[in-house]
């Protein structure tokens, strides 16, 4: 222990000179800006990839995946929790079993998972896909639950609390939303959720370093490096509390690579793996009393700091914190990967983001 504080107290007493901004536009001055993050010890680690019309254009590690023991983040190999980028993936394997005929959007839940204590109202697969079902967000400590709950054991969790409001009348963003799509898709296909969509959607579009939390606890296959997870003190970082994401595998508990990342965003991008039609229900923003939830089905349908029309997610979760930006009128694709929890660094990511748009919007 003595050890390691003494790593922590000359990591961060040692700061390094900052790269100054002034003349640096597009990629340059986001490296600049997300190289300063580290410079200033904002961040333990961060993992960018960003595509462009279909060319890397960034990717680069900063900082470290393991501070004490000095490992540096490297964008192809080192794997970070990537929190509710997580429903994207899940988003995708939805629309596949709906082409597969194996569901239907609008399905009752209870359809496929009779056994849930019936409310007082019914809801469908689309308004759990859409946070417009009514069930609740995390209480008090429940984001950091630490126990190996497999997805059907992890009801005890919630099943017993009322709808917070009648389906399809709210818009609630949560995590058990998921927990119930994905218990509703196991049951479906009679096979583990991990497992479908493994084989539906991570096989087939090259996703390799994308692993659930049970492949990274039990390292079959794994030989990248495992980020270690952080959350920020007022001298520095410590080792995130531990917890076990694997119930919630699919609103927020899948690890991966920023390149992986930034492959599922083009691959979304160019619409792969589903239909046109799939994809519409997908990338529609859902509405409630005909005012837009800025939110599709496993995907936020929304604007960024500069109003720009963007699908993904941003994730937040213990040790993690993400951005997944894809832009269709742009084809440009962001991914961002930082092993730390909240670390108030969003600002900064927006004025990177603004510098690798600047070449498209200066162009004419």
């Amino acid at each position: 222990m003595n050890s390691l504080l003494t790593y922590f107290k000359s990591f961060f007493s040692s700061e390094l000179t900052a790269i100054k901004l002034d003349g640096l536009e597009g990629v340059e001055k986001a490296d600049a800006i997300l190289q300063n993050l580290s410079t200033h010890k904002k961040i333990p680690g961060l993992s960018v990839s960003i595509i462009k019309q279909g060319k890397t254009i960034l990717q680069k590690g900063y900082g470290f995946a393991d501070i004490e023991n000095k490992i540096a983040v490297n964008p192809n190999s080192s794997i970070f929790r990537i929190a509710s980028i997580s429903k994207c993936i899940t988003g995708l394997a939805f629309g596949k079993m709906v082409e597969e005929g194996i569901l239907d959007w609008d399905d009752s839940f209870y359809k496929h998972v009779p056994y849930y204590p019936k409310k007082q109202h019914d809801f469908t697969l689309r308004q759990l896909a859409s946070h417009t079902a009514g069930i609740r967000a995390y209480k008090g400590k429940e984001y950091g639950l630490n126990k190996p709950y497999a997805i059907k054991d992890s009801l005890e969790v919630f099943k017993n609390d009322p709808l917070v409001f009648e389906p399809g009348k709210g818009y609630l963003y949560n995590s058990f939303d998921f927990v119930l799509l994905s218990l509703a898709m196991q049951e479906a296909c009679s096979i583990p959720f991990k497992d479908y969509v493994k084989e539906k959607v991570l096989i087939p579009l090259d996703l390799m370093n994308t692993l659930s939390p049970k492949e990274v606890f039990s390292s079959i296959g794994v030989t990248q490096e495992i980020s270690e997870y952080y959350t920020k003190t007022p001298i520095g970082f410590k080792k995130a509390i531990p917890v076990n994401n694997s119930y919630k595998l699919a609103g927020g508990g899948y690890l991966s690579t920023s390149s992986d990342i930034a492959k599922l965003g083009q691959a979304i991008l160019t619409q792969k793996l589903l239909k046109t039609k799939t994809y519409k229900e997908l990338l529609t923003t859902q509405k409630v009393k005909n005012a837009s939830t800025y939110y599709g089905l496993g995907f936020q349908v929304s604007q960024d700091a500069k109003k720009r029309h963007f699908i993904g997610h941003v994730g937040s979760s213990v040790g993690a914190y993400s951005n997944l930006f894809v832009y269709p009128n742009e084809e440009i694709v962001i991914a961002v990967m930082v092993n730390c929890t909240d670390p108030k660094v969003q600002e900064d990511l927006d004025k990177a983001i603004n510098s690798i748009h600047y070449n498209t919007e200066n162009a004419s």
